[in-house]
């Protein structure tokens, strides 16, 4: 009886990917997206007083900034880490050596991202993403 229901759902055809679906379904450009809205809260936090709404202070404006801006820079890690421990694999290391400290440093600034109120270190954060958008289509090749 149990080898039979084994047989019945057991699939007709196995199929291979590179990555845990196909393609498709990676992309930096998520990480990318969230990184233009830490720089962007950056930005607008150096400028509280002519950013913040009539009703509210600058310091309760601020305080909304760095929230917000604090869950931004916690999804572009999220979304790194899912590049990184999803999608690349063994042999794109093998042709791109540079991306573990890549992803590191990137990592590491978005964690930054959270201390920082400087648009400057947003820049940096976005040209590490750019940096590995650039691998990751290569790998697309």
């Amino acid at each position: 009886m149990l080898a039979k229901l084994a047989a019945l759902l057991e699939p007709s055809r196995l199929a291979h990917a590179h990555c845990d679906l196909p393609c498709g379904v990676y992309d930096p450009a998520q990480a990318r997206i969230e990184a233009e809205s830490v720089q962007k809260i950056q930005t607008k936090y150096q400028d509280a007083e002519n950013q913040k709404k009539p009703s509210e202070s600058a310091d309760d404006f601020r305080a909304r900034c760095l929230l917000i801006k604090e869950d931004r820079a916690d999804l572009v890690k999220h979304h790194l880490w899912v590049l990184w421990t999803d999608y690349f694999k063994p042999e794109h290391l093998e042709a791109h050596p540079q991306l573990h400290d890549l992803f590191w440093r990137a990592t590491k600034a978005a964690g930054d991202a959270k201390k920082s109120q400087d648009p400057a270190q947003g820049q940096g954060l976005l040209d590490l993403i750019k940096e590995i958008d650039g691998v990751f289509w290569e790998t697309k090749k």
